[in-house]
């Protein structure tokens, strides 16, 4: 049988439950499993003209689309967060992973969450940054590292959600080498690239400009480079990020390392928005997303739309073909 993906349907009250309905009346080649309110997804089916009559999850079955009900903890109207739902939203991720860790899901494709109605409820064991760190908190894991592809590019981050005043100090030589590390091997394990070529930002403008606008560049950035090189990863920096993303330049690598959030998504972002895809790099699983919020104002009016989920679960499709190929 196909491998089945689990597609977690997100906020109950954001545009998530509609666009993983939408997509699973499209014709997308993949067997999804909807991991939600199987009644909240019939409703919001309706409100994309679909039809929700998908039958239940069965591990023998190779359906296109089937669901795995996990029931709301309360009724959820569009817009409308209730802290009510926020260990609901949580249920399903938990699910999906024990179903990664047993074999019954390939890989987990995640519709948006809302992190505030989620720390509103104080359910998560301490604060919920998103995504992200609750699965490497789920998983075990030390370190991840996010990868945003879209428009032709791949853009993974050094750090993630953190102020900027805070990002200097969290970029060491050795939280640097665990990013690059990571991405070196995903991208040759799950992206089936015999020998990576990443292209290194630097930190300051103009990469620091020989020291003259900051000494990050020339104290850790370059340092740690020089000696994953020594191991054999082929890295290309620090470069001004300025002029880091131009046809040329990009031409000469196969992914692209952010120093901060702001640094590569807009880029990004302005490639492809609405059909870029959050990969989360270093888990002992496939993990794709949107890259999108809940767009609480558009959910329930039939008008989101489906097009970052849709690549969302193509890549994952992508990601679990390269994970099954011999490695070389």
């Amino acid at each position: 049988m196909r491998p089945a993906l689990a597609l977690t349907t997100g906020e109950p009250a954001g545009i998530g439950p509609e666009i993983s309905a939408a997509l699973a009346a499209a014709k997308h080649g993949a067997r999804l499993v909807l991991l939600g309110d199987r009644s909240l997804l019939a409703e919001r089916a309706r409100a994309v003209g679909a039809t929700a009559d998908w039958p239940d999850f069965d591990p023998a079955r190779d359906d296109d689309v089937a669901i795995l009900h996990l029931p709301l903890a309360a009724p959820s109207l569009p817009g409308r967060l209730d802290p009510a739902n926020a260990a609901y939203v949580l249920q399903l991720l938990d699910r999906a992973v024990d179903g990664c860790r047993d074999g019954t899901f390939a890989a987990i494709v995640t519709a948006p969450i809302h992190k505030g109605v989620i720390n509103d409820a104080g359910v998560a064991d301490g604060f919920f940054f998103g995504h992200t760190e609750y699965l490497a908190a789920r998983t075990g894991t030390e370190q991840v590292v996010m990868l945003l592809t879209g428009g032709g590019l791949r853009v993974a981050l050094a750090t993630t959600h953190l102020p900027l005043a805070e990002v200097p100090a969290a970029i060491t030589q050795a939280s640097l080498s665990r990013t690059l590390r990571i991405l070196h091997a995903d991208l040759k394990t799950k992206f089936g690239l015999a020998d990576p070529r990443i292209l290194v930002a630097g930190l300051n403008p103009h990469a620091g400009e020989n020291g003259h606008l900051g000494r990050e560049e020339i104290e850790v950035i370059e340092p740690t480079l020089d000696a994953l090189r020594a191991e054999g990863l082929t890295l290309i920096g620090p470069l001004p990020a300025d002029t880091l993303f131009n046809r040329k330049q990009l031409e000469q690598g196969d992914a692209v390392l952010a120093m901060y959030h702001d640094q590569g998504l807009p880029v990004l972002k302005f490639a492809s928005f609405g059909h870029g895809i959050n990969v989360t790099l270093g888990l002992p699983l496939i993990r794709t997303s949107v890259d999108h919020g809940t767009a609480l104002d558009l959910a329930g009016s039939g008008k989101a739309d489906p097009g970052s989920l849709a690549a969302a679960v193509a890549l994952a499709q992508e990601l679990v073909q390269a994970a099954a190929r011999p490695s070389h």
